[in-house]
C-alpha cells in the first residue's frame, strides 16, 4: 500500500514540476525567435521566477468576449519574427504589448498585432520586454534597454529577414505606448555597454504608433508633459490615437502631440469619444475607435512606409 502511494506520489510531482516547467506562453511554431541578451540581461537577479499567464478568469474582464493573455516574471525577453508570406513591403514594426510595465498582453496588443500588419505586408517584430518594474523610464531603464537593443537587432538582421532598414517602426499600446515615446526620445545614446554588432547599428526608429500611451502625462502635476520625454526635431514622424473616456487619460496623447507639433515633427493624432482602454485590435461595431488600424495603414502610405496604391 505504502509503495503504491508513494509511487502515485512521484508521478504526480512529475506531472506538477512538468506542467510548472511549460511556458507560460510562446510563439506558434515557425516564428524565428531571438534572445535580445545572448549572455543574460543587463542587471539580471540571479533565480527570477518563472514566467507565468497571470490572467484572473474570475478578477480580469474578457475583451470583446475573449480572454487575454497577462504574461507576468519576464526576465528573458525575446525577440519572435513574424514575416508576411507573400508581397513583402519591406517595411518593419517593433511591437510593445501594454500592461502597466507590470504584465504583458501577449495576444491582445501583440501576436493579434502581428496577425493585421502582415495582412497589410509589414513584418512585425514583437518584443517579450522585461517586467515588471521595468518602466517607465528613469524609474527604472530595463524596458527601454530592451527596446533599445530590439530595433538594433531588426537592423542587423535587416537582409535576412527581408527589411528595409530604413522603414523600421514601433508600435506600443498603454505603457508599451509610453516605451514607445521614450525610444523615440532616447536613441542617442544605448542605456547599457554594447555588446556586439547589434548595438552599431541605429536605434532611432524611422516612425512610431502611439495606442493609448500611458505616463506621458502627469496627473500629479496638472497633466503636464514628463520631463523625461524630451521630444525634438529628431523625434521621429509619430500616430497617436486615443479615445477622451480612457481612465488612464486622454492627455497623454493630446502633450505628446503638442510637443511633436512645437518641435516641428510630423504628427497625427486621432481622438473619439468612446473606447475606454486595453481594446486592441478586437474590433467593437459601436466603438468607431477599434477600427484604428484602418487609420494606421493610411498613414503608413501618407508617410510613403507603404507604397502608394497607385504604384
Amino acid at each position: 500500500m505504502r509503495k503504491s502511494l508513494l509511487i502515485a506520489s512521484i508521478a504526480l510531482s512529475v506531472g506538477m514540476f512538468s506542467y510548472a516547467q511549460k511556458p507560460a506562453w510562446q510563439p506558434a511554431a515557425g516564428h524565428t525567435t531571438l534572445n535580445l541578451w545572448p549572455n543574460g540581461a543587463p542587471g539580471a537577479q540571479p533565480n527570477p521566477p518563472a514566467e507565468a499567464d497571470l490572467n484572473n478568469p474570475e478578477k480580469d474582464q474578457p475583451i470583446a468576449g475573449r480572454p487575454i493573455i497577462r504574461l507576468g516574471n519576464v526576465s528573458n525577453p525575446t525577440l519572435t519574427v513574424y514575416a508576411p508570406k507573400e508581397n513583402k513591403s519591406g517595411a518593419a514594426i517593433v511591437v510593445f504589448p501594454g500592461g502597466g510595465y507590470h504584465i504583458l498582453a501577449m495576444d491582445l496588443e501583440g501576436t493579434e498585432v502581428c496577425d493585421w500588419l502582415n495582412r497589410i505586408h509589414v513584418t512585425c517584430l514583437l518584443v517579450k520586454y522585461r517586467v515588471p518594474d521595468s518602466g517607465p523610464y528613469p524609474k527604472s531603464p530595463a524596458a527601454l534597454q530592451d527596446a533599445q537593443r530590439a530595433v538594433g537587432m531588426a537592423r542587423q538582421h535587416a537582409a535576412e529577414w527581408k527589411i528595409d532598414p530604413h522603414k523600421v517602426g514601433i508600435l506600443g499600446f498603454s505603457a508599451g505606448g509610453h516605451l514607445t515615446a521614450a525610444l523615440s526620445t532616447h536613441f542617442d545614446k544605448r542605456l547599457y555597454e554594447p555588446i556586439d554588432a547589434a548595438d552599431q547599428q541605429s536605434c532611432r526608429p524611422d516612425f512610431a504608433v502611439l495606442i493609448y500611451p500611458a505616463y506621458l502625462a502627469l496627473s500629479e502635476q496638472n497633466f503636464a508633459p514628463d520631463h523625461d520625454i524630451n521630444v525634438t526635431e529628431q523625434t521621429p514622424p509619430s500616430f497617436i490615437l486615443q479615445a477622451e473616456d480612457d481612465p488612464v487619460h486622454v492627455e497623454n496623447s493630446t502633450v505628446y502631440f503638442l510637443g511633436l507639433k512645437n518641435a516641428k515633427v510630423p504628427a497625427e493624432l486621432h481622438l473619439y469619444a468612446e473606447g475606454g482602454h486595453g481594446y486592441g485590435l478586437r474590433r467593437r461595431e459601436e466603438l468607431p475607435v477599434t477600427r484604428w488600424p484602418e487609420l494606421v495603414e493610411t498613414w503608413l502610405h501618407t508617410i510613403k512606409v507603404l507604397p502608394s496604391s497607385a504604384n
